[in-house]
């Protein structure tokens, strides 16, 4: 019988990962027990699913942990965020104004979408409550353009023509009457003031009451020794952390980027039964530009892989270790190149069975293919955006799918990630 390890987080969101340390070289694991004890866990294959590390240090003074912005990343940094938003909500209802700033806390986040969801939220609660009038809301954000979500930004077939996510994703902010600041790195929170650098160089204040940014993503930390107990961290990990798999990590321009650089199988190009899916792998590039302020910061996106992608990623190398284990084959053949993958994303933009909206979007593939699609890097028949009631409906129905799927219900693994 195969023994299988899979490093994951727990549902607090805070990963157990931190304090481990993998002895590949000689096929166990070491994971933490209580203070100051470990045990040895023994495996045959080692799958990576730590997901990130929230490196709220990475900021000054930023997230909900000593810092003075909020967070949603962790279902106890959401509940913690509401607080703070009910608490505004019964501030405005007696007649005093709050100014609400959501975005990216790091000139180099990714998960652009989950802010961008959380401020429309924050938009619907405000028009509930009926203190709208009362509000300043304030999207702040690494993108180069509005709609760009770490993927180099997208055109979109919406009522039957072609759009930029950037006019897309404008016009949202435009009819809701949310302001927006692109091109910027949030470098220094304060409270009620944060400090940001945008991409010409000038540094800038913006004050809130309220404030919501995604940190940046890191790895958890993990350590990898080799047979004889020497550290091969370096070899086994990116500088971020991240796992390195089977991708092209060799420097390139911008314009020589391509989907071939991108990971197939997730396997480690070291340790052949060793895999990392989801965000634990470490990128090639980034699928945006990368961008640089004339004072050397970066303030481009890095690449999302989370949803969708880390659905797709998971049940290749799940696959892939099944038929090794069963001798059916001698190299993994099942493969999720985020080059050769589509990926949708229902944002929410306001929860009410019959007044709410979500924004849908399809994209593929995920990482542009000019070679394919000269034109705009993707498949247009297959890439499209829609905002309205429909959307909340898919959104509503996926959150019970979801959780059906978690606990492993009838007929769970028959239902579309």
């Amino acid at each position: 019988m195969a023994r299988i390890a899979i490093l994951g987080a727990r549902l607090s969101g805070h990963t157990t990962a931190g304090y481990l340390s993998l002895w590949l070289g000689k096929g166990h694991q070491v994971r933490p027990q209580p203070p100051g004890e470990t045990e040895d866990v023994d495996y045959d294959f080692l799958v990576n699913a730590t997901g990130p590390k929230l490196n709220f240090g990475g900021t000054p003074v930023l997230g909900p942990e000593g810092g003075d912005t909020g967070s949603v990343c962790t279902p106890e940094h959401a509940l913690e965020a509401n607080a703070q938003l009910q608490e505004c909500i019964r501030a405005m209802k007696k007649g005093e104004r709050r100014r609400f700033v959501v975005g990216t806390g790091h000139g180099m986040c990714t998960c652009q979408g989950a802010a961008f969801e959380y401020l429309y939220n924050i938009d619907h609660a405000l028009r509930q409550a009926g203190v709208r009038d009362q509000a300043d809301l304030t999207w702040i954000s690494n993108e180069f353009e509005l709609g760009d979500f770490g993927m180099g930004g997208v055109h979109i077939t919406r009522g039957g023509y072609i759009t930029s996510g950037k006019v897309f994703a404008e016009s949202l902010m435009v009819e809701r009457g949310i302001n927006w600041i692109t091109r910027a790195a949030v470098n220094k929170i304060e409270p009620g003031k944060m400090h940001y650098e945008t991409l010409d160089g000038t540094y800038h204040e913006l004050e809130f009451d309220f404030s919501m940014l995604i940190p940046p993503f890191a790895g958890v930390g993990l350590k990898a020794f080799d047979k004889a107990g020497a550290d091969i961290t370096s070899e086994v990990f990116a500088p971020n952390g991240f796992m390195k798999v089977d991708a092209d990590y060799k420097p390139k321009p911008y314009d020589e980027w391509s989907k071939h650089d991108w990971p197939r199988t997730y396997q480690t190009p070291k340790y052949k039964n060793v895999f990392a899916v989801g965000i634990a792998f470490a990128p090639p590039h980034p699928i945006s530009k990368v961008m640089l302020s004339p004072n050397g910061t970066q303030i481009s996106p890095t690449p999302p892989r989370t949803g969708m992608p880390s659905a797709a990623i998971g049940k290749a190398v799940a696959a892939n270790i099944r038929d090794l284990v069963k001798g059916k084959i001698k190299e993994p053949i099942y493969t999720a190149s985020m080059g050769e993958m589509g990926a949708a994303c229902v944002a929410s933009t306001g929860s009410d069975i019959f007044k709410g909206t979500a924004a849908t979007m399809t994209v593929f593939p995920v990482v542009p293919d000019y070679e394919t699609y000269p034109e705009y890097g993707r498949d247009m028949s297959l890439t499209f955006g829609e905002i309205g009631l429909a959307g909340h409906w898919m959104k509503w129905i996926l959150h019970y799918v979801f959780m059906y799927q978690a606990k492993l219900r009838p007929g769970w693994s028959v239902l579309p990630d």
